[in-house]
């Protein structure tokens, strides 16, 4: 959420901003400070009458102690008066309040000035690329019918035990999927991350505090009795850990990571790209989160960067990094940059990560702060990423590295699956 403070100083900058993610301010802005004026001047007024309140109770109690009840009676009443007024202008704050903050959240983060502007993925700019496209051999097949030719993972079954985008994972199958899970936890604490178990249903309040509600409510799985939402990302516990915390600054960064299932509805999602494990509604994820001090937020982008592309080369697959442009980054995100991997018999480059600066967007919702030493609390910066996602890793390793005789497995994993290929 943005900063009021933020809006106030500048309004035409911020709708200059939003404008680069394809957000039209230029209603919104003005609203949002008209209530903000609305509410200060509510709150002034009412200060004033709490201020008056204060001091007619010091005068009556002066007058009852010399005696003059008559006089204390009367400034009795007239204090009776203001609180009934000041009772009347804190529920017309509240109101305007209420109203302020569902027009606020209404705005997405400001971009960073490093975003390119654009509307759709084409316009996402192409920073790194890495690796041989592999050539496979005349037969080589899309990872569906590789899946279901070695028996690893079934989607047909999991259409019949839940529906369609629920796969289940059998025998070598599902031995690599905890194989790269054990392996990309491992490496992420290997690089400093606290490793974290989450609950993977989390309540509103988390849900709003990392920005997927109200945003992305329709996206979300919600179990309506106890008014919970199956998680999308371990983003959501995992940095909602600290909501409402008060850092001491020797304390940042903070890092954790996460393994947890992830649940998203995809509405709409349908067609060729949403094959096999292209697109699923559940999927399994190793998330990496960082609290750092904002001077230095970007340098640990970069380092975050910097570890997801480790692990896709050891991996030995093939992937470029993009950074997103306006029309293509997230509500709450400041600067996103997406990995794709190349799928050899798909021929297409697949997302399997995103790493994403939120500045202070997410730590303003959640009340995220450091302090140092006795100075005035301040808003941290959070950052998150994939590292990495299942799915179209599993994809594109099945694919990429198949042969007339089976998959073999990359060296790096083969420790972690107690077995080198799959046939």
């Amino acid at each position: 959420m943005l900063q009021l403070s933020v809006l106030r100083e500048n309004p035409e900058e911020i709708i200059e901003r939003l404008a680069v993610k394809n957000f039209d301010a230029k209603e919104l802005v003005p609203l949002i400070l008209k209530l903000d004026e609305d509410r200060r001047a509510v709150q002034n007024e009412h200060d004033s009458l709490l201020n008056q309140q204060n001091t007619l109770a010091k005068e009556v109690g002066d007058l009852y102690k010399k005696g003059m009840k008559a006089e204390a009676d009367d400034l009795k009443n007239k204090s009776a008066a203001l609180k009934l007024s000041s009772q009347s202008l804190n529920e017309k704050l509240g109101q305007i309040e209420e109203v302020l903050h569902q027009e606020l959240v209404k705005l997405p983060n400001l971009p960073s000035a490093k975003v390119p502007r654009g509307k759709t993925p084409e316009d996402n700019e192409v920073v790194h690329q890495e690796g041989n496209i592999p050539k496979l051999y005349e037969d080589a097949q899309p990872h569906w019918e590789l899946t279901s030719k070695y028996d690893i993972i079934d989607f047909e079954l999991g259409v019949k035990l839940t529906g369609a985008g629920f796969p289940v994972y059998k025998g070598k199958g599902a031995r690599l999927q905890r194989a790269l899970i054990n392996y990309f936890l491992d490496k992420a604490i290997e690089a400093g991350y606290k490793e974290i178990q989450p609950p993977i249903l989390v309540n509103r309040d988390s849900g709003y505090g990392t920005g997927q509600l109200p945003d992305k409510d329709s996206q979300m799985y919600h179990v309506g009795l106890d008014d919970f939402y199956l998680i999308p990302t371990a983003e959501v516990p995992v940095t909602n850990i600290l909501r409402d915390v008060i850092l001491k600054t020797e304390e940042l960064p903070v890092k954790m990571c996460a393994y947890t299932p992830c649940f998203r509805r995809e509405a709409g999602s349908y067609g060729k790209d949403v094959r096999g494990l292209n697109r699923l509604h559940q999927f399994d994820k190793v998330e990496i989160v960082q609290v750092p001090h904002p001077d230095n937020s970007y340098e640990v982008l970069d380092e975050m960067v910097a570890h997801v592309s480790e692990l896709l080369r050891a991996l030995q697959l093939p992937f470029r990094i993009l950074r997103l442009c306006g029309g293509d980054m997230s509500f709450g995100s400041a600067l996103t940059y997406d990995f794709e991997v190349y799928s050899a018999a798909q021929k297409k480059w697949l997302e399997v990560s995103s790493v994403s600066n939120f500045e202070t967007f997410q730590s303003n919702r959640m009340k995220l702060r450091y302090r140092s030493g006795t100075d005035k609390p301040q808003l941290a910066h959070t950052l998150n990423g994939s590292a990495l996602a299942l799915p179209r890793i599993v994809a594109a390793l099945l694919e990429n590295n198949q042969t007339a005789e089976g998959v073999i497995l990359p060296d790096v994993i083969r420790s972690y699956t107690g077995f080198d290929s799959i046939s």
